[in-house]
């Protein structure tokens, strides 16, 4: 008995199918060109940086702005890091004190981060638990050798900074748009300044008054 012959050609559709596809094909490239030509024959608007600001996103992912006194040391953004730029030293265990909301407990003796390797990708910044790392608005940091490009950001603590300053900040002479911009985050950090330069020696929590004491350990007897 000849067992059956079996054919490798896929089941033809109907004509119905055959347009249709067509018919999608053409819609979605005319979808793609019409996006692309808008853009193509837009007119084209040159900003005359450094004079004048650079336009950036609102979600833009620049130079980290990182909060040390609510860092603690955890380790979490550096265990994200795909490319393990980020750098953490510690002088022992520390936690946030629920009184005060700032990280107490050993020193936090180092955070750095190697900018010569990090993609920016925000993978840091979701897993901190104390909301202590930021993606900052910063978008140039050019430097002339490899050791420039590692921050350390415990250096930026000890003068009340958050996030690092480029070059062009740090001249006399500044465009007015760079002069605001400074300010601004000079009056970011300014309230938490104390509580950044704690934040890089031992400290202890606060400890709460006695009637405060006495009153928890009557509520907790009743």
């Amino acid at each position: 008995m000849v067992a059956p012959v079996m054919s490798s050609r896929p089941p033809r559709g109907s004509a119905r199918d055959y347009f249709q596809n067509i018919f999608d094909t053409v819609r979605t490239i005319a979808i793609g060109m019409r996006i692309t030509l808008k853009y193509c024959f837009a007119r084209t608007i040159t900003l005359q940086y450094p004079d004048m600001a650079p336009a950036i996103q609102p979600r833009y992912r620049g130079f980290h702005w990182f909060e040390a006194e609510k860092c603690i040391a955890c380790d979490q953004c550096a265990k994200a890091c795909p490319v393990d730029c980020i750098y953490i030293e510690k002088g022992g265990p520390r936690k946030i004190d629920k009184e005060s909301g700032v990280a107490v407990g050993g020193a936090l003796e180092r955070y750095a981060i190697d900018y010569s390797k990090c993609m920016f990708c925000a993978l840091c910044c979701d897993p901190c638990p104390t909301d202590c790392i930021h993606m900052g608005d910063n978008h140039d940091l050019s430097a002339y050798t490899r050791e420039d490009m590692i921050v350390e950001f415990t250096d930026l603590a000890k003068d009340g900074k958050q996030t690092p300053e480029p070059y062009w900040m740090q001249q006399e002479r500044m465009p007015e748009w760079v002069a605001a911009k400074k300010q601004r985050w000079d009056e970011r950090a300014k309230p938490v300044r104390d509580e950044m330069l704690k934040a890089l020696k031992p400290s202890s929590a606060t400890k709460k008054p006695e009637k405060a004491e006495k009153s928890e350990a009557e509520t907790e007897k009743a």
